[in-house]
């Protein structure tokens, strides 16, 4: 079995770079592969409306529009990204659609997000972000998570996953990962253990795939 989670090789000022070099092309380049899975995990989330949440590495803002969506004109969302040219697109789309009244946009690391009050949101979501962590700093994310969530408050987390033993396109991924990190920024992670870890109950788990890699999206809640 290999339990082994590759370390992250770049620091956060060469990953604020390198999404800021992407964020116009983001969307042409993974927006359409991730989209079916970034759907799954709101779906899981299900946010109501009145509902404060939060989204962390909210990219292009694709999710921030659904949640915006789904928790009303009652409702607020927060969103942190450490990328400001992600910002630029996300905040471009929401007022494109009318809704960047109900969202407030912050540049920042989720590993401190003490700008939030703890106890005081209903949900938190992540989509291809908290692989993005290096491993000291998933368990910190997680606690994070859990100290600005309300008892009973929601955690949904799509990742991608490592299973045992590795098939052929995650050994390959991460053999990219670790020569090329700017390319394969993200690596496979066991986020459901990571949750489960962080004192969350996990409520439900779907395993898919994509392009071989699997895709776990996992939904805890806070007791």
């Amino acid at each position: 079995m290999d339990l082994t989670i590759r370390r992250v090789n770049r620091s956060k000022d060469d990953a604020r770079a390198s999404y800021n070099r992407l964020s116009r092309w983001y969307d042409v380049i993974a927006g359409s592969t991730e989209k079916k899975y970034r759907e799954e995990g709101l779906r899981k989330l299900a946010a109501q409306p009145g509902e404060r949440i939060l989204e962390i590495g909210f990219g292009t803002g694709h999710c921030l529009a659904a949640l915006a969506t789904s928790v009303g004109a009652t409702g607020r969302v927060v969103g942190v990204d450490i990328s400001d040219g992600m910002l630029v697109i996300a905040r471009e789309r929401l007022q494109s659609q009318g809704l960047d009244d109900r969202v407030e946009l912050h540049l920042g690391d989720a590993a401190n997000l003490d700008f939030i009050q703890a106890e005081s949101l209903d949900g938190v979501f992540m989509s291809f972000t908290l692989e993005l962590f290096d491993n000291p700093e998933i368990p910190r994310v997680v606690q994070e998570c859990r100290r600005i969530l309300k008892p009973g408050g929601r955690l949904a987390v799509v990742s991608m996953t490592k299973t045992n033993p590795p098939g052929a396109a995650v050994r390959l991924y991460e053999w990219f990962h670790e020569h090329l990190p700017n390319y394969a920024d993200c690596r496979p992670i066991f986020a459901r253990q990571s949750i489960e870890q962080g004192d969350f109950v996990i409520q439900e788990v779907s395993v898919s795939s994509m392009w071989g890699l699997p895709v776990e999206t996992v939904l805890g809640r806070k007791p």
